[in-house]
């Protein structure tokens, strides 16, 4: 795999180099990100970097050296790939409707599905088609839930694909490891810009790409000495911060009794912003996190089926922990704004 190194190394040279073009387009073409509400950041943002990530990748997979062999496959994550920056430069232009974009989605699904990508647990054509359009679907909203603070999205994409590079590498999985470098690549060239505080902005143009290509990583990634159970274990601790925080809104949001696609203050960064964190600390926190659960995949993949579900077990464990203090912390903050609120709405003596 060391001839994959140079992949990932162009896509971080292009993704540095064309985030400056794509930052002077949004303004020049009115594209950004404008402050107010529950967003956080005080200035008008331009919303392109999605385009840098998107063409360094692309790019960057011409490089791989044998993708004439995987070129049904290649071409329809490409395909799907482009089809969802298509969508997502017209969502950050023109604000799409969820019950838009969920469709366009599921067909990006559907263009991978017909080539032969697919989860194969069921070993049944319908079932595994619906639980590959479901898993696609929702990492692609993981991602795009992520993208709330500078460099939260970016980063977390940088680390995943950079896990899924070890774990292709370890497995000789050529296709997978090529596609990981190149993502890792982009998405650290634009991390350098997007970092606290960020000059720019990825837009839905970039999350939907991220999100998409990751769900695809995951499927493509096989470990065959390892039982199914383990074997799906493993990209779900790679992606295992993405669906903490998604799971961990959803369930807010279904809780309090508000729609799901509504966008709040509710994620994993803003209730470690309650607990004091600073945005840097916060994003670094999730990194961190990232890390980890990234290591404990690579060590899962390489031991037996016992130790590989104790291990799973335990993290499983931790997750839910911090999952009921996360809630908590939500609840007492809740509390003590209504108290607030109360206070300041009492007449005067």
């Amino acid at each position: 795999m060391s001839e994959l190194w140079p992949v990932a190394l162009v896509g971080f040279a292009l993704s540095l180099g064309l985030t400056p073009l794509t930052r002077q387009l949004a303004r020049r073409i009115g594209l950004l990100d404008q402050p107010g509400g529950r967003k956080i950041h005080g200035s008008p943002m331009p919303l392109l970097g999605g385009l840098a990530i998107y063409g360094a990748f692309v790019i960057a997979l011409l490089l791989f050296p044998n993708w004439p062999q995987y070129i049904l496959e290649l071409g329809s994550i490409l395909v799907g790939a482009t089809w969802l920056a298509v969508v997502g430069v017209i969502d950050d232009r023109n604000g799409l409707s969820p019950w838009v974009k969920f469709p366009a989605q599921f067909l990006a699904a559907g263009v991978v599905i017909a080539s032969g990508v697919h989860i194969d647990i069921f070993h049944s054509v319908v079932p595994d088609t619906l639980l590959t359009t479901f898993w696609i679907v929702g990492i692609v909203n993981a991602i795009n839930f992520l993208d709330n603070m500078d460099g939260l999205a970016a980063g977390i994409s940088a680390i995943a694909s950079a896990s899924f590079f070890l774990l292709a590498a370890s497995q000789g999985q050529e296709l997978v490891g090529a596609l990981s470098a190149a993502l890792c690549g982009a998405a650290i060239g634009f991390l350098i810009y997007n970092f606290n505080p960020a000059t720019t902005f990825m837009g839905d143009m970039g999350s939907l790409v991220l999100g998409f290509i990751l769900s695809v990583l995951a499927i493509k990634l096989h470990f065959f000495a390892q039982s199914p159970v383990v074997t799906w274990t493993i990209p779900v601790l790679v992606m295992g911060m993405p669906l903490f925080d998604t799971s961990l809104v959803i369930f807010t949001r279904l809780r309090e009794g508000r729609s799901i696609v509504r966008g709040a203050k509710d994620h994993t960064s803003h209730r470690l912003a309650i607990l004091g964190f600073s945005q840097r600390q916060a994003v670094i926190t999730h990194y961190g996190a990232c890390i980890v659960l990234g290591l404990i995949a690579l060590v899962i993949s390489q031991t037996s089926v016992t130790s590989a579900e104790l291990i799973s077990a335990i993290t499983a464990f931790i997750a839910l922990g911090l999952f009921v203090f996360l809630l908590i912390v939500r609840s007492r903050d809740l509390k003590r704004q209504k108290q607030a609120n109360a206070s300041v709405s009492m007449p005067q003596p």
